[in-house]
C-alpha cells in the first residue's frame, strides 16, 4: 500500500444505482493497535477486519460521539473491540487468549455475538447485538444491518495482518431506481462485483484504482479522503471517574495496601499513578467519618 494510501477513509457515490459507497485503508493506526500487545496473526487479522468495519461505519455519524464494534465470545477471546469516533481517531484490543491462531480468525470467537454501541457525547446510548453466525465478520454485519435497517447494506473487510482494507454499498432511497425489480437487479448486481474483490488487490491497488476496476461501467462520483489516525481517548479525569465508580471503600484498600493507585490503559499503555491526596473519594470519605 503506497504511504499516501494508508490510513484514510473514502466516500463515494453510484448515483445512477441509487448507490453509496465507503472505502477505508489502515496502515500506520492499525500497526499501533497491535504494538501494545502480543497477538498472534489469527488476532491481528481479526483486530485488522473489527478496525475497518468500525471506520466504515462511524462514517454515518452526524454529531459528535462514537462507534464502538466488540466481538463477545466464551472461545478464544473474550473480547475484541475496537472503537472510532466522529474525528476517525480509533482504538482496540482484543482479550483472551490473544495467541491462539486458528486457520479461521472468526473462530476466535466461536459462538460469540457481534455488539454495536453508538454514544453520542452527552447524549443517548444506544446498542445492538446479532448472533456471530456468518462465516465472515462481513457476512456478520450484513446480518446486522439486515434487521435493523430497511435499506441494504454489504461489507468486504480484508486484513493481513500488517494492513486492512475495508469497503461497504449501502442502498440509498430510490430516486434513478423507482422500479422494485430494477432496483433489486441493481443491488444484486453491486454486491456482486464487490464480492469479486481479492485480498490482494485490496491490499495492493490504489483506492482510485479499486474504485473503478469494480464498478467503472456505472458512473461513480468521488469525494475526498479522509485521514483515520490512532488516539486513545484515556486521561487522567476518565481513570478518576472510573475509580470512583469502585467506592470510597475499595479505593480506600487498594491505597493502604500499595500506598497509591496505578490505572494502565489496556488500549494505549498509559499509566495513571494517583497518590491518596489526589482522589477526590476519599476526601469525601473522609468528611462522611
Amino acid at each position: 500500500m503506497p504511504d499516501s494510501e494508508a490510513d484514510l477513509s473514502q466516500r463515494f457515490l453510484l448515483p445512477t444505482q441509487d448507490l453509496r459507497g465507503e472505502i477505508v485503508r489502515l496502515e500506520r493506526s492499525l500497526q499501533e493497535i497491535y504494538s501494545r500487545h502480543a497477538y498472534s496473526d489469527a488476532a491481528r487479522v481479526l483486530l485488522g477486519q473489527f478496525a475497518a468495519a468500525v471506520v466504515l461505519i462511524s462514517n454515518n455519524l452526524k454529531y459528535r460521539g462514537r462507534i464502538i464494534l466488540q466481538g463477545r465470545s466464551s472461545g478464544s477471546l473474550s473480547l475484541v473491540m475496537v472503537e472510532c469516533d466522529h474525528e476517525r481517531h480509533i482504538r482496540g484490543v482484543a482479550q483472551g487468549d490473544v495467541l491462539a491462531n486458528p486457520a479461521d480468525p472468526l473462530a476466535l470467537l466461536q459462538d460469540g455475538q457481534l455488539v454495536l454501541t453508538i454514544e453520542r457525547d452527552g447524549g443517548q446510548r444506544y446498542q445492538g447485538i446479532v448472533s456471530l453466525e456468518g462465516p465472515t465478520l462481513a457476512d456478520a454485519l450484513g446480518d446486522y444491518f439486515a434487521q435493523s435497517e430497511q435499506l441494504g447494506s454489504h461489507f468486504w473487510l480484508g486484513c493481513d495482518g500488517q494492513q486492512a482494507t475495508g469497503l461497504m454499498l449501502q442502498q440509498l432511497p430510490p430516486e434513478q431506481r423507482t422500479d422494485a425489480q430494477e432496483r433489486a437487479e441493481a443491488w444484486l448486481e453491486a454486491v456482486s462485483l464487490l464480492d469479486t474483490l481479492t485480498l490482494t488487490e485490496a491490499m495492493t491497488e490504489t483506492t482510485e484504482t479499486l474504485i473503478w476496476r469494480l464498478f467503472h461501467q456505472h458512473d461513480i462520483t468521488p469525494f475526498a479522503s479522509q485521514s483515520v489516525q490512532f488516539r486513545c481517548s484515556c486521561s487522567e479525569q476518565r481513570s478518576l471517574d472510573a475509580l470512583g465508580l469502585l467506592g470510597a471503600e475499595e479505593v480506600a484498600t487498594l491505597v493502604d495496601e500499595q500506598g497509591h493507585i496505578e490505572m494502565c490503559c489496556e488500549m494505549c499503555g498509559s499509566r495513571y499513578i494517583f497518590a491518596p491526596e489526589q482522589l477526590p473519594i476519599l476526601a469525601e470519605r473522609r468528611i462522611l467519618h
